[in-house]
């Protein structure tokens, strides 16, 4: 393994740290450095930290003393744009400028307690309803495999900033996707929990019902399970966060492999990455078959863009300050939504608890549910979405078919990198269980991350002229 800090995923860099060969400040110079020489490229950052290097020698001063907060003492992390951060603005990326939050929501609350260095927060679409991320306050943010293209979003510029090294993790949220699809696009694990299980509280309201969930993007399966485990337990404030995790079952476990959505398209390299991954599920002992969804999606997908119009008019009902300062698309979503009747809302919110009822039914016979992350490859950089995908046009919603009616059905999800397009563009494979049942998915994925180790693969900073890529 190469001893550059900023290859390293976040357990090794604690590892370090304990063993005196490397110190928090270190690992933190690493960070900004890699940053410095991406950002022209990527536009990934939002805003940097003015305490980063404070916070750093804090952790410093821990491992010397030898009481580290938790094994990640000292990471250096990066932070969504509208994740509340104590000493930093947070907003929703909307114009115009906001005074630093005097709290951290909780999720944020708890990487910090546990000694994580916010190097800086990342890039987003406004109000994060959107599967790309540029805007008319920070810009277009690019794919470090390909700078012409898209991250994906709405946690872009976490995905753009932990593929290209800035830091190992990245904290975002996911409301249908978020986390899944930027992983899918640049290569990374992106874990969605089950509702409840990563606690929110004091952040910004969000327009979409209750399916945003606050999460990170890593590079291994390992650090993604030792980020779940700083972020989640129970707090007596969030009724959903009370549940007990469900454990592994002692059988064989069973997946239904669900290739397409009704007559959604899908491009025919991910399809063809994706399949060939199965022979790694099936041969690590999972049972496979084949079919489609064993529940009805196909109203909730035809309802979906108006949850974020509603959602869009209640904010700025709200608040009227946030509404003045929004881009004219998101004041019109918002106008729209404000005409919506109540009787759609209330429609919305039955087939939600009909998805979640039938899910929860369907998963008491079957394990797994293992569908591409997204079902196109990522686009230009400035586009909202593809407009065509296998030669079929589609709407804003096309690209993320496999990935809303996770978070509508309240369960945990992951996206884990498989083999990469012909050209090295990531692609992801997507694992879907039961409510509460995280710890499998992430069980299954380290297994499959065993027999095709990702982690190594870097992408090649522009103007370079030996490909990191091909460093192992």
């Amino acid at each position: 393994m190469s001893t550059e800090l900023w290859r390293q995923p976040a357990l090794e860099l604690g590892r370090l740290f304990a063993s005196g060969r490397a110190s928090p400040v270190d690992a933190l110079e690493a960070a900004q450095a890699r940053a410095a020489a991406w950002e022209p490229h990527l536009n990934a950052i939002a805003r940097e930290n003015p305490g980063a290097r404070a916070e750093a020698e804090a952790s410093a001063a821990r491992w010397r003393a030898g009481t580290p907060l938790s094994a990640l003492d000292g990471v250096p992390m990066t932070v969504k744009e509208f994740l509340v951060t104590e000493g930093m603005p947070s907003t929703y990326a909307e114009p115009g400028e906001a005074p630093p939050s005097a709290h951290d929501e909780l999720p944020v609350a708890r990487a910090r307690r546990a000694g994580l260095v916010t190097l800086a927060k990342t890039t987003m679409p406004e109000f994060a309803v959107q599967g790309y991320t540029a805007t008319a306050r920070f810009g277009v943010t690019r794919n470090p495999w390909n700078v012409g293209l898209t991250p994906g979003g709405s946690t872009g510029g976490g995905a753009a900033a932990t593929a290209a090294g800035y830091a190992p993790i990245a904290l975002g949220t996911d409301g249908g996707g978020s986390l899944r699809r930027p992983a899918a696009h640049t290569g990374l694990v992106g874990l969605k929990s089950s509702l409840g299980r990563v606690p929110r509280l004091g952040g910004l309201p969000s327009p979409l019902l209750d399916f945003e969930v606050a999460g990170a993007l890593t590079r291994t399966v390992a650090d993604s399970r030792a980020v779940l485990a700083l972020l989640q337990g129970a707090d007596p404030r969030v009724l959903w966060s009370t549940f007990v995790p469900d454990p592994r079952p002692a059988r064989p476990l069973r997946a239904r492999y669900v290739e397409r959505i009704g007559d959604a398209p899908l491009d025919p390299v991910i399809a063809a990455s994706c399949r060939r991954a199965l022979a790694d599920l099936e041969a690590v002992g999972v049972q496979v078959e084949e079919g489609p969804l064993p529940f009805e999606i196909a109203g909730l997908n035809a309802l979906w863009p108006e949850i974020g119009k509603i959602g869009l008019a209640r904010l700025f009902e709200a608040d009227r300050d946030l509404a003045a300062r929004a881009s004219a698309p998101y004041r019109a979503m918002a106008e729209e939504g404000a005409r919506a009747p109540a009787t759609l809302l209330a429609a919305i919110i039955e087939k939600v608890q009909a998805l979640r009822n039938a899910a929860s039914a369907a998963f008491a016979d079957l394990d797994l549910v293992v569908t591409p992350s997204a079902a196109a490859m990522p686009w230009a950089a400035d586009a909202v979405y593809p407009e065509v995908i296998d030669g079929q046009p589609v709407g804003p919603r096309g690209h993320a078919v496999y990935s809303g009616w996770v978070n509508a059905a309240a369960l945990p999800g992951l996206s884990l990198p498989v083999d990469p397009a012909p050209d090295g563009m990531p692609i992801g494979l997507h694992l879907v269980a039961g409510f509460g049942r995280d710890d499998l998915l992430l069980d299954v994925a380290e297994t499959l991350e065993r027999r095709s180790p990702f982690a190594d693969r870097w992408p090649e900073l522009p103007g370079t002229t030996m490909p990191e890529a091909a460093s192992r």
